[in-house]
């Protein structure tokens, strides 16, 4: 990107609105670099979106509780399939996305854990924690016999 105009007299740091005059470019993208407490905040609004989604399916399984033994039995024998295990496996590494970036949100709203070295390392806890616990806790409910393929 130039900083001077072209032989047309186009200038890139400028870019037309749609009424034809030039407004200045947000120099964001050429200075912005990727960090961890970004991907942070991008995946805490995608659970955010995930849970949406259980709950259609918390939903779903109420209604099979209110229909009956039958309905219920049928959810149960779909959650037991490998695809539901899966589904499973997935909102359990939501929820403990949610509790995590809960807790750095709780951190940060007391005022601590705001300088660099404490944000990096709540943000790392955040984005990396959840799927080790949750495998962890399914380990725990395969070895305990509450699930099973």
């Amino acid at each position: 990107m130039s900083n001077t105009p072209d032989s047309t007299g186009h200038d890139d740091r400028y870019v037309l609105q749609p009424n034809g005059r030039p407004r200045p470019m947000s120099p964001h993208l050429q200075v912005w670099r990727w960090h961890v407490t970004m991907a942070a905040s991008i995946l805490f609004r995608v659970t955010i979106g995930a849970a949406s989604v259980a709950a259609v399916l918390l939903v779903g399984w109420l209604g099979a509780v209110a229909f009956g033994p039958d309905a219920f039995a049928r959810i149960g024998a779909c959650l037991a399939t490998p695809l539901g295990l899966f589904v499973g496996f997935g909102l359990t590494v939501v929820l403990f996305s949610f509790l995590l970036n809960g807790a750095r949100h709780l951190i940060n709203d007391a005022g601590q854990g705001l300088t660099l070295k404490p944000a990096n390392l709540l943000s790392n806890i955040a984005v990396w924690g959840p799927v080790p616990l949750a495998v962890a806790f399914f380990a725990l409910l395969f070895a305990t016999g509450r699930i099973s393929l």
